[in-house]
């Protein structure tokens, strides 16, 4: 299913964004799906760069499987935006992934950051903004 197709027919109106995990795609939107993950991060200066406005809450995003496919919709709850260093063992649970514990989101994240960043020739540091938005599945 597309995300035109799930979001008709969720009877939802208005914008969504549709959008993939960049990593391990399809095992994160499954955690969604299943109600264990429901938060994500991503680099700060990500946004920056490319000029794409920072998640809001209320806003609609339709969750996609790496083939495309619309897995569920997610309406984000909270923002918050902090140093990498900052982020809280709550969040890092919320996350869902791995142990579900901060040193594990700090070990994963840390590579995925520096990526990102590599990405804008940017380099990586403790002290490098992230966005930690938490969502609930609405369909």
């Amino acid at each position: 299913m597309t995300a035109e197709q799930l979001w008709k027919q969720s009877g939802l109106t208005g914008e969504y964004e549709a959008w993939a995990f960049s990593d391990a795609t399809d095992k994160l939107a499954a955690l969604v799906c299943e109600g264990t993950k429901t938060a994500t991060c991503s680099s700060y200066d990500m946004y920056a760069v490319e000029n794409e406005p920072i998640p809001k809450v209320g806003e609609y995003s339709v969750i996609l499987d790496s083939k495309d496919n619309a897995v569920c919709i997610v309406r984000t709850t909270k923002i918050t935006i902090c140093p990498f260093k900052d982020v809280t063992a709550e969040h890092a649970y919320k996350e869902g992934e791995g142990d579900r514990s901060l040193d594990y989101w700090r070990q994963v994240h840390k590579k995925f950051l520096e990526s990102e960043l590599e990405s804008i020739d940017m380099a990586f540091s403790e002290d490098a903004k992230v966005i930690c938005e938490e969502f609930e599945v609405i369909k």
